[in-house]
C-alpha cells in the first residue's frame, strides 16, 4: 500500500485560534501537523474555518474568519512543503511536485458572513472554495443537524445558494438537517458534498446520511467523507477501523464506488477510532480497504474520487 491521501475535513485551525496551538511543525502537538502529514502519507488536507460563540466577544464575525485565514496564512501556508490549492491549475502544480502537501480552506458554518454576501465574495476572493451551510444550531441562513425545529432555508439562505452556485464556491452538506438538506438538493443543480458524515442507517445520529441522501449525493457526482468520530461510527466504548469499514461497505453498496472519500475530523474530536488516532495513522486505514476490496478500490477511497472532483469542480484562475 503506497496511497496518496487527501482529507476533506479538520479543525487544526479551530485548535490554533482558540487554544493557542500554533506551532504547526510541532509533532505532538495536534492530531494534525506537518510531521504527521508526511507520516500518514497526505497529499492534500482540507482545513475548516469553524467558529464559536464565546461569553466575552459574543457570535462569531466576519473579522475572526479573517483572522483565522491569516493564521492560516502566516502558520500553514508559509511552510515550503504546504502548497495553497485555489484553482484548478494548482492541482497541476501538485502532481508535478509529490513532495508537496496541498491545502484548500472551507467554512463550517456561516454565523460569521451576518447575511452579507459581499462577505461570501470576499472569502471566495480569499481562496475558500467550501462553505458548510450550518454547523448543529440554526443561522440565519437555514437550521443545522442538532436545531430542534429543523427548519428550512431562509430569504437570505437561498441567496446564500444562488450567490455560491454563481461563484463555483461547493456546499457541504454534512451539518444540515434532513428538511434543508432536500431543499438544498432541489434549489441547486451543483454537486454537493458531504465533507464528514457517515451513514445513518448503520449509526442513526442525526449527523449522519440516510440512503436516500447518499443516493442522491452520488446521482449529483458528489462527495462522501467517511469520517473517524467514534459517535457517528458504532455506539460502543471501542470503536474500530472495522466499524468504519461497514460505513465503506454501505455506501460502495449503494453505487458510491466512485463518490467516497476520508473526511476525518481530526483535531474536532476528543475519542478516536483504535489505531486511528491521528493524521499519521492513516494508512492503517487504507491497508484494511486494501485487504478488503483491493488496490484499484482503496487509491479511489485514499485520493483519486477526491481529486477528480477537484479538477472537474475547483475554478479556474481568471
Amino acid at each position: 500500500m503506497n496511497s496518496k491521501i487527501i482529507d476533506f475535513h479538520c479543525d487544526v485551525l479551530y485548535k490554533m485560534l482558540y487554544e493557542n496551538k500554533v506551532d504547526f511543525e510541532k509533532a505532538e502537538l495536534m492530531d494534525i501537523t506537518l510531521p504527521r502529514l508526511k507520516q500518514g502519507q497526505v497529499g492534500m488536507q482540507v482545513f475548516a474555518l469553524y467558529l464559536e460563540a464565546a461569553p466575552l466577544i459574543g457570535p462569531p464575525r466576519f473579522a475572526q474568519v479573517l483572522r483565522a485565514i491569516d493564521l492560516f496564512r502566516e502558520q500553514i501556508a508559509v511552510l515550503p512543503e504546504m502548497y495553497w490549492v485555489k484553482w484548478k491549475e494548482d492541482l497541476e502544480t501538485l502532481e508535478q511536485n509529490h513532495s508537496l502537501i496541498g491545502s484548500i480552506l472551507s467554512l463550517e458554518g456561516v454565523d460569521a458572513l451576518e447575511g452579507d454576501m459581499v462577505y461570501v465574495r470576499t472569502l471566495y476572493e480569499l481562496g475558500v472554495r467550501f462553505i458548510g451551510l450550518s454547523w448543529n444550531h440554526a443561522n440565519w441562513a437555514v437550521d443545522g443537524a442538532g436545531e430542534p425545529r429543523s427548519g428550512g432555508f431562509t430569504r437570505e439562505g437561498w441567496q446564500l445558494i444562488e450567490e455560491c452556485d454563481r461563484l463555483g464556491i461547493v456546499l457541504d452538506v454534512s451539518h444540515l438537517n434532513e428538511r434543508a438538506f432536500w431543499e438544498l438538493m432541489d434549489g441547486t443543480t451543483r454537486p454537493v458534498i458531504a465533507s464528514h458524515s457517515n451513514c445513518a442507517s448503520l449509526q442513526p445520529h442525526p449527523r449522519n446520511l440516510t440512503d436516500d441522501q447518499i443516493r442522491a449525493i452520488i446521482a449529483r457526482d458528489g462527495r462522501i467523507g467517511v469520517t473517524y468520530v467514534p459517535l457517528f461510527v458504532a455506539e460502543k466504548e471501542l470503536v474500530t477501523i472495522e466499524d468504519l469499514l461497514g460505513h465503506i461497505d454501505h455506501i460502495i453498496q449503494l453505487g458510491g464506488e466512485n463518490h467516497l472519500m476520508l473526511g476525518s475530523d481530526f483535531d474536532g474530536i476528543d475519542d478516536k477510532i483504535q489505531n486511528l488516532e491521528h493524521a499519521g495513522h492513516h494508512p492503517n486505514l487504507l491497508a484494511m480497504i486494501e485487504q478488503r476490496y483491493g488496490n484499484a478500490i482503496m487509491n479511489k477511497i485514499a485520493y483519486e474520487n477526491a481529486n477528480r472532483f477537484l479538477k472537474t469542480y475547483l475554478p479556474q484562475r481568471a
